[in-house]
């Protein structure tokens, strides 16, 4: 249900508090699931052969973790950092937790990136280790971690999967844990920054295990529920929001390899799926497949979704289609994920149009960018928010934490938003240049500096499209270098998917002499967005995979 409260009279909520946030870690977390449910299933392999299905009841998965933890133990030190590159599977949810357990952090990377984006991550965060699979999507990663491994000093560990049985037996029996606190790093999860170079925002257990609880909770999560989860790992919606919420709950949660229509429907009914978070893209895939008519979807109770515009009529058929609640979910990995959430009682319109009123023991507030003062009510503004969800800060980044964190303890989204009289908020913008493609944070610097590369490129402006089914789509605006042959939108895709993952390439192409320029020189990302939609300024477009997640 939605808190009521006496009508704001500024656009500021103060926390509520009713809710109570718990003194909680991971390992604690789990251990309270496995002692009061311990044959209850709670992990699930959701490989797409049945037959090649794997499942864990808690006290199972507790002891694989314990024996992860102890084998972590004998190579490394807590507050070491130890990187997962590899898509989703349950030796990814078990690693987490051990690692977790262990009083390490976990580094999330996308299988995806190519060596160069790997490079960065690994420098970074100064990862020790790094567990990998030999080959993702055609890709051999276990060439590409060879290749970097010279360049990144600390990395003293490689560890594919496949030596993964091996791995989980070196630990001692014998060795104890290490005490783990609340406000101890867990995770560092990076996040494209307006620089283009990524930044790790540091998560801590307590912040990431309350606010998946938190989001269970609005969502209609109780003890039991299912939940079906095809978010990669990596990303803040699978690796902590969906995970944690499910544990909370001492339910079950089944993991896809990869997000897949079919697939999704046939594990929501073998397995009686009751949640599952998936943005615009995933839900309108799963309700245009063949196999939903016949599938038995009797079970799911709620549908959550976010990290693009969800349209009123989605929600609707979501509604009558799948005979569901809804619950729509805005934030950011800063803090720690989720912000704001719709209850299912809202209406469809508010549903469309807001994201939502805060989540429990978190201040919000809308402010004047310039002056910093409260808005009033229903005005644009900055959206600020403090409470136990901010990140520690970005790992090893000072400077862009203070510039993000002030010293008030208010972290500065970059997200424009209105507040009203309910305190929901509505999304209007975002003050940073950010990219959302498919619920996928993209930084256009980091697209930018690649394309600078391409010998017939002089200057490049990389902007989101609006685009229906993705949210946004990669635009690149091109000046060509005098004298240069205009390159193919297939030559110059193909040309970005050798140096960056395929879900950052532009998929949309134009060309100009000049840009439209501010009186101080800067481009006016705006202007050609507006040439662009009025059809003023020319866009091709590269023949599209099916999906590029």
């Amino acid at each position: 249900m939605n808190v009521v409260k006496a009508p704001l009279g500024e656009s500021s909520w103060p926390a509520e508090t009713s809710s109570g946030v718990r003194e909680i870690t991971l390992p604690s977390l789990l251990r309270e699931a496995a002692a009061h449910v311990p044959d209850r299933l709670a992990l699930v392999d959701g490989v797409a052969q049945p037959s090649e299905r794997r499942h864990w009841t808690y006290s199972e998965f507790l002891r694989e973790t314990e024996k992860v933890a102890r084998g972590l133990l004998r190579s490394f030190e807590p507050g070491d950092r130890i990187a997962i590159w590899a898509p989703n599977a349950a030796e990814w949810v078990i690693l987490q937790q051990a690692i977790a357990m262990a009083g390490m952090i976990v580094v999330a990377i996308n299988p995806a990136y190519k060596s160069r984006e790997l490079e960065y991550v690994l420098v970074q965060s100064g990862a020790v280790a790094i567990f990998f699979v030999d080959e993702y999507r055609g890709c051999n990663l276990r060439e590409i971690i060879t290749e970097v491994q010279p360049r990144t000093p600390a990395l003293d560990r490689l560890v594919s999967f496949t030596e993964w049985p091996e791995f989980v037996e070196l630990g001692d029996a014998d060795r104890e844990f290490p005490v783990v606190m609340p406000l101890d790093p867990v995770q560092i999860q990076y996040t494209s920054g307006t620089t283009g170079f990524p930044k790790g925002a540091l998560l801590h257990h307590k912040g990431i295990a309350n606010e998946a609880a938190f989001v269970g909770q609005r969502a209609g999560m109780t003890d039991g529920d299912v939940c079906i989860n095809g978010m990669p790992m990596y990303h803040i919606g699978g690796g902590a929001v969906t995970e944690l919420a499910t544990i909370a709950a001492h339910g079950t949660y089944v993991v896809m390899p990869a997000f897949d229509a079919g697939l999704t429907l046939e594990l929501f009914e073998t397995y009686r799926g009751t949640h599952s978070l998936m943005v615009p893209t995933m839900l309108l895939a799963v309700l245009e497949h063949p196999d939903r008519e016949t599938r038995d979807v009797s079970s799911i109770k709620t549908i959550l979704s976010g990290a693009a515009t969800v349209a009123e009529a989605l929600v609707l058929r979501v509604n009558h289609e799948l005979h569901c609640d809804f619950s729509i979910l805005f934030g950011q990995t800063e803090m720690h994920g989720v912000i704001s959430q719709t209850s299912l009682s809202d209406s469809p319109l508010d549903q469309a149009t807001t994201v939502g009123q805060p989540l429990p023991e978190l201040e919000v507030k809308i402010v004047d960018l310039e002056t910093g003062e409260v808005m009033p009510l229903g005005e644009q503004g900055e959206i600020l928010c403090r409470g136990y969800q901010n990140m520690l800060g970005y790992y090893n980044m000072p400077e862009e934490t203070a510039a993000t964190i002030d010293p008030d303890g208010w972290l500065h989204m970059g997200d424009l938003g209105t507040m009203d009289e309910r305190g929901f908020l509505k999304i209007t913008g975002r003050v940073k240049d950010m990219i959302i493609r498919g619920g996928v944070n993209l930084s256009p610097r980091e697209i930018e500096e690649m394309l600078s590369a391409h010998p017939d490129i002089a200057e490049v402006v990389v902007v989101g499209i609006p685009d229906e089914k993705w949210g946004e789509q990669v635009g690149a605006v091109i000046r060509l270098k005098i004298g240069s042959a205009q390159p193919s939108p297939s030559e110059l895709k193909s040309w970005c998917r050798e140096r960056i993952s395929a879900h950052k390439a532009p998929s949309h192409w134009a060309f100009v002499e000049a840009y439209p320029l501010t009186p101080s020189g800067k481009v006016q990302r705006f202007v050609l967005l507006e040439l662009i939609e009025s059809g003023q300024l020319v866009v091709a477009q590269a023949p599209q995979p099916v999906s590029q997640r």
